[in-house]
């Protein structure tokens, strides 16, 4: 019989790799990047070019091969898109010790 354990809300975190928490995000950002060029229909060169990234990177981040494209980049790559950013700083509730980064999509 197979023991199934329940994850956390971070699969990064569950398998143990370094960075879980930045790696998270990532593949967040990478996921709606993805998700807004193929409803535009775009090729990956289409993208390469409107994204300011060569073709091969693109290509990279669409597979979830995101470490050497920083969140700053993922975040220029959504306004290149049409899409505003808002970053809000808020104090952590006090009963967490320690603050969160967190990407809301609305």
């Amino acid at each position: 019989m197979t023991e199934i354990e329940k994850g956390s809300a971070n699969v990064y975190a569950d398998l143990g790799i370094a960075n879980a928490k930045e790696m998270l995000v990532k593949a967040q950002l990478a996921a709606k990047i993805g998700s807004i060029l193929k409803a535009r229909h775009l090729t990956q060169v289409q993208a390469a070019e409107i994204l300011g990234l060569p073709q091969p990177k693109v290509s990279e981040m669409l597979r979830g091969k995101f470490r050497g494209i920083s969140e700053s980049k993922m975040i220029d790559c959504l306004a290149r898109l049409g899409r505003d950013v808002q970053i809000v700083i808020k104090a952590a509730p006090r009963s967490r010790r320690e603050g969160r980064v967190e990407v809301v999509f609305v």
